[in-house]
């Protein structure tokens, strides 16, 4: 950040803070449009499918706009340290309103989900490149300050994004969904092309872009996560559709790790993995994506279909943790400057672990608190794990290294969430049909909740099939504490701001 001619110390002081704010204020409009998307047009599916069709492949508005995200987080996290952050910010969030503005023009279900994927190929940069800006703008021992303002926006998304989605589509048009973000996602456009000036230092000879690496590592993943996405799914696991994706998958991903080992300035450096700290953070961070799938997908229709609530009720319940999460985020630096940011995280972790194998030992049929109190400590829990990690491995890096490193750790983040979905979806469903026959599953039981009283014998299978979910998200927390107990080391190689 720089000043504008400033006169006196104290006057480029306040220029640069000014400066920062503006730009800080960008960062967390661009999170808000990122975190609402999804949330936001959940609600809305039933209109959206009454106007334009398409119930059959509906899910892909969600699917494309993840996969978009996901595949493009590590491209734009090594662009942004190759041309700077502000470039790749400004192209993301120009991207993603162009997204929003042809979501809003659509004419059918195809249509729809062709520009939820332009809006996901915004969303990848917003996502990264925001949490690169947030490091390069605070010194270390400000950043706790920044990421908890983005928590606490993340969470705020994720609790009013059903109510507003609901209220634009019943009182106004679902179209309204994707025009609300042109005006905000114009004001974060001004104040980051306004406010924001980076020095790169000295003049450097013209980058290389590894353009081939970038478009095999988008293939590869595309190709994965779609098969991992829509198995089981859209079609069985053993079909022609799963074994040629994922032996594409598999092919493409053999051509990346050639690419990229030949390439000059690679997508995805081997340092990445090739350094203890960010590889053990990678590891524990996909460990955490399928954690968050538990009470994510699961949790709702637990509370509707075992403890009888009402939807508004069941939502609520899995809502609370977004209450916790980021007040924990933001304390956990007066944890890690105690006793480090490894010791921290193996705390938050061990802690959620001990949480998640408690969710089975509820009373049955139980009552709401029970759930809602396990789900505000998880949410605590977390907030004290996820915090210092990203923290911890962008001080460990220089500019030059952090767009890379962060993008790394938010693309094993969710492709830990994709893996999870698809993981405990089979494990609901496969608990589901032992006990209910081969016609019970998970959408079965979801799509009966509108029926009326739910039987008792479908109660217990959900109760069941859920219990093995959560059983399942302990262990994946518990390989999380592991991978940071072994492979991380004690004290992180925190580099001087």
């Amino acid at each position: 950040m720089d000043g504008a001619g400033p006169v006196t110390q104290g006057t480029a002081r306040e220029t640069r803070t000014d400066r920062r704010g503006a730009v800080a204020t960008a960062l967390m409009l661009a999170m808000a449009l990122a975190a609402l998307d999804s949330t936001v047009v959940s609600t809305a599916v039933p209109q959206i499918v009454g106007d334009l069709g398409g119930f059959s492949y509906f899910s892909w508005l969600f699917s494309g706009y993840l996969l978009a995200v996901t595949v493009t987080l590590p491209v734009y996290g090594k662009l942004s340290d190759t041309f700077g952050r502000k470039p790749v910010l400004v192209v993301g969030a120009v991207l993603f309103l162009l997204g929003s503005l042809l979501c809003a023009l659509a004419w059918n279900m195809a249509a729809l989900i062709a520009f939820r994927v332009v809006q996901g190929l915004g969303g990848g940069a917003l996502q990264g490149t925001v949490q690169t800006l947030a490091a390069d703008l605070y010194p270390l021992e400000q950043r706790p300050r920044i990421q908890a303002r983005l928590s606490t926006v993340w969470a705020v998304s994720a609790v009013a994004g059903p109510g507003i989605g609901g209220l634009l589509a019943s009182y106004a048009d679902w179209r309204w969904i994707f025009l609300v973000n042109l005006p905000v996602g114009a004001v974060a456009l001004w104040l980051i092309v306004r406010h924001l000036h980076e020095h790169r230092g000295e003049a450097r000879p013209r980058p290389r872009v590894d353009w081939a690496g970038a478009f095999t590592v988008f293939a590869c993943g595309g190709a994965l996560l779609t098969a991992l996405v829509q198995g089981g799914v859209a079609w069985d696991w053993l079909s022609a559709p799963s074994l040629a994706l994922l032996g594409t998958g598999l092919a493409l991903l053999g051509a990346a790790v050639v690419v990229e080992r030949r390439a000059a300035q690679p997508i995805i450096p081997g340092w990445v993995w090739r350094r203890r700290t960010i590889a053990a953070v990678n590891l524990a961070l996909g460990a955490l994506g399928l954690v968050m799938v538990a009470p994510a997908v699961f949790l709702p229709t637990y509370a509707q279909t075992v403890l009888g609530l009402a939807p508004v009720a069941a939502g609520f319940v899995l809502s609370v943790w977004t209450l916790t999460w980021p007040v924990s985020a933001a304390l956990s630096q007066h944890v890690y400057r105690r006793i480090g940011f490894r010791n921290t995280a193996m705390l938050g972790i061990g802690t959620a672990a001990l949480i998640l194998f408690a969710f089975p030992l509820l009373p049955y049929p139980g009552r709401a608190w029970q759930p809602t109190l396990l789900m505000l400590l998880l949410g605590a829990a977390l907030g004290l794990f996820q915090l210092p990690l990203i923290v911890g491995v962008q001080a460990t890096v220089g500019w030059e290294e952090r767009g890379t490193a962060t993008a790394s750790i938010l693309f094993c983040r969710q492709t830990g969430q994709t893996v999870g979905a698809a993981l405990f979806g089979a494990v609901a469903n496969g608990v589901l049909a032992a006990r209910l026959g081969d016609a019970g599953d998970l959408d079965a039981v979801t799509g009966a909740l509108d029926g009326g009283a739910v039987p008792e014998a479908t109660r217990r299978a959900v109760a069941d099939a859920v219990h093995a979910v959560y059983l399942g998200a302990g262990c994946a927390a518990t390989l999380a504490f592991l991978v940071l107990l072994v492979l991380a080391p004690r004290r992180f190689p925190v580099l001087k701001d």
